[in-house]
Parts: structure tokens; C-alpha cells; sequence
């Protein structure tokens, strides 16, 4: 049988050996609980990223929670309710039934042709004008499915049921005259006639130049064009956005004046006045559902381009027109004078040294309505 062997470890070997053991025990264990710490890192970073661009709920009027219901309301067929207010002679006795629809950050106050016209001409036309608070808006319910071609359908509905016949008219201020250009598309057979009031452009409608487009979107702050980026291409991320505190967001929203033309500025305190009784109310659903989302459809991707628009009214009994301001910050003229150009079926006014506010400017919602009504040049 033979011998074991003995073997001398020397005290070095020994040290060098346990720490090369410690060492090895430590390098597993960071090793194990790195990708765990990152794991825990990316989790939590995604879960506050998720809540961050996740808007509240709306604030609907009429809920528990909720804004009071002060206004009169239709209930559309879907079962949202829709917001209006009437001026003018009564509906049955009206020669001339005009629906207005309001722009951005607005509401059914907001009818300035109506607020500021001659009770004289109201009277002598026989004018009947209804203005209705857009889906989030004032307090009409917001519209989670609201589409380009949604807000015709409601003002269909909002004729029909308060029976202002088979045709009306239409006049559509800012982001309002974007909603007239979806109802030439969808609705035209309900067209008595239409005013499109410096109706706000989508930089990325088909047919419009790129050179053009692109010297018109550049004019604009760098915030605003990010704003209008963000909602073009990643609508999702438009409530964190307009509300992160790290880069400016919209000048549009905060209200800023060096968006105004000097006409613009002129007309502001007769604004402010006017509005300063219900700006509470414009807002009171929640930003999201009233100015994020105005922001997502009227700067998403269209299903059609108001260039692309054949005449709906082939003998011209239908008089549609657009009101320009050549010195409007808001909406390039040149812009419009484009599209005047390539639609020339749309009677077009421009009007000098005007701005974007310039339906305010005394006598102007007179001339509109006589142009629009009697063709009264």
C-alpha cells in the first residue's frame, strides 16, 4: 500500500488562495446583482414614464366630480351631450340659420360674428346664429374617438335636432375653419354657404409645397414647432409635452403676446374684456380633452387634404369663402394665398395690415355676414 504524500502550503499560497476564493465570491456576486439593479432601474424609470404621459381623466360636467351643466344640450347619438348657445332672431323665424364654430382654446362664448355684430343687420337679415362648445370643450363631453370626420357628424346632429332644415350655414374661426374644410368633405349635401375665417393650416397636408410649407412652419417659435411635431408624429406623447416643466412648451396655450400682430395687440384688451367672464369654463374638462387633443386632430395625418377637394358646388350656388390677414403670425398668408390658388372656387379675402384676430375689429363680422349672405362685396 503506498505512502501518502505531504505536501507543505506555504502561508503565502494560503492568503493568495482565499483571496482569490473572496475574490471570486465577490465577482459572482456583483456579477449576479447588476443585471437585478438595472432590471429594478428600468422597471421603475418605464413605470414613471408611463404615469408621466398619461393624462388625468376628464373633469366631465354633470359627473360627481364635475363641472355643474349650466348650458342648454343636445344628446347625440352616441350619448355624448354637445354644448350650444343661440343668438340672433328666433330659429323659426329666421331667414338665415348660421352654425359657428369656435377655434382653439375657446367655447360656445367665444361667436365674436355674433357678439360683435349690428343688431340692425341681425334684425334686417333675419340671422340665426348657433354656437356650440367642440367635444371637450366648455361643456360639451369630451370624445375619446374623436376623428377629422367626427366633428362633422356632430354638427349635423346639432342642426337636426334643432331643426334648422335641410341646409345651413356655416362660419368657422381658427381651428374652427379647419372643421368647415372637413365639412365640405363629409357634409356638403348641408351647405347653404361657408366662411372660413384664417382657418388654420396643417403643415403636412399633401399637395401643399414642401419649400413652401417648410418656410411657413419654420416662421414659428422653436417651441411651437416642436408642439406641432410632437402632436404630427407622436400624439401620445402630447399631454407630457404641454405639461413637462424642462423645455418650453406651446406659446399658443400660455397665452403669449409676441404671437400677435400689432392689429392683434391693438384688439386684446377688447378681447380679454369679453372673455374674461368665462375663461374658467373654456378649459374646466381638463386640458387634454379640450386644447391636446384639438392639437392631435388638427395637426394628425388627414384621410384627405383640402387641396385634393373637387368643388362641391359645380354651378357656384353654394358661395364659400376665406378671410385672410396678410400680417397674421398665426396662419401665413402665404399659405393661404396657395391654397386660394389651387381651389378656385373659394372666394378669397385678404385683407391688409390685419392680423389673426381681425374678426374683432369693428365692422368686420358685419362684412362678413353680408359678404357670406347677400354677396355684398
Amino acid at each position: 500500500m503506498a505512502a501518502g504524500v505531504n505536501r507543505k502550503i506555504s502561508a503565502a499560497s494560503a492568503r493568495a488562495h482565499t483571496r482569490r476564493a473572496k475574490q471570486n465570491t465577490s465577482s459572482k456576486f456583483f456579477s449576479g446583482i447588476f443585471p437585478k439593479i438595472l432590471l429594478v432601474l428600468f422597471v421603475g424609470i418605464s413605470a414613471w414614464a408611463y404615469q408621466a404621459i398619461q393624462p388625468p381623466p376628464p373633469m366631465t360636467c354633470g359627473s360627481p366630480d364635475g363641472p355643474p351643466v349650466t348650458a342648454a344640450r343636445i344628446k347625440l347619438k352616441d350619448g355624448r351631450h354637445l354644448a350650444y348657445k343661440e343668438y340672433g332672431v328666433p330659429r323659426d323665424a329666421a331667414k338665415y340659420k348660421i352654425v359657428f364654430v369656435h377655434g382653439f382654446d375657446s367655447c360656445r362664448h367665444d361667436t365674436v360674428v355674433a357678439e360683435n355684430l349690428s343688431p340692425e343687420l341681425l334684425e334686417t337679415l333675419g340671422v340665426y346664429i348657433v354656437s356650440f362648445d367642440r367635444p371637450g370643450y366648455g361643456e360639451s363631453d369630451p370624445d375619446p374617438k374623436q376623428t377629422v370626420k367626427s366633428i362633422a357628424s356632430d354638427i349635423e346632429e346639432l342642426a337636426d335636432q334643432l331643426g334648422l332644415g335641410s341646409k345651413f350655414y356655416l362660419i368657422g374661426f381658427s381651428m374652427g375653419g379647419q372643421v368647415v374644410w372637413r365639412c365640405l368633405k363629409y357634409i356638403p349635401h348641408r351647405i347653404a354657404g361657408a366662411s372660413l375665417l384664417t382657418p388654420v393650416v396643417n403643415h403636412w397636408w399633401s399637395g401643399l409645397p414642401t419649400n413652401l410649407s417648410k418656410e411657413a412652419y419654420q416662421q414659428q417659435f422653436i417651441q411651437d414647432q416642436w408642439t406641432l411635431r410632437v402632436a404630427h408624429y407622436a400624439p401620445w406623447l402630447t399631454y407630457w409635452w404641454n405639461t413637462q416643466k424642462w423645455f418650453p412648451s406651446s406659446s399658443v396655450i400660455a397665452h403669449s403676446i409676441d404671437i400677435l400682430s400689432s392689429q392683434d395687440k391693438d384688439l386684446l384688451p377688447k378681447i380679454i374684456s369679453t372673455r374674461s367672464s368665462y375663461m374658467s369654463i373654456v378649459r374646466q374638462q381638463g386640458e387634454h380633452e379640450s386644447l391636446h387633443r384639438d392639437l392631435n386632430i388638427g395637426f394628425g395625418t388627414w384621410e384627405f387634404s383640402p387641396l385634393d377637394l373637387e368643388n362641391p358646388f359645380p354651378n357656384n350656388e353654394v358661395p364659400v369663402q376665406l378671410w385672410q390677414g396678410d400680417e397674421d403670425m398665426l396662419v401665413p398668408v402665404t399659405l393661404q394665398r396657395y391654397i386660394a390658388q389651387q381651389l378656385p372656387w373659394i372666394h378669397y379675402h385678404e385683407l391688409t395690415g390685419a392680423g389673426h384676430m381681425f374678426p374683432h375689429a369693428d365692422g368686420m363680422p358685419d362684412k362678413i355676414l353680408k359678404a357670406l349672405l347677400v354677396g355684398e362685396k
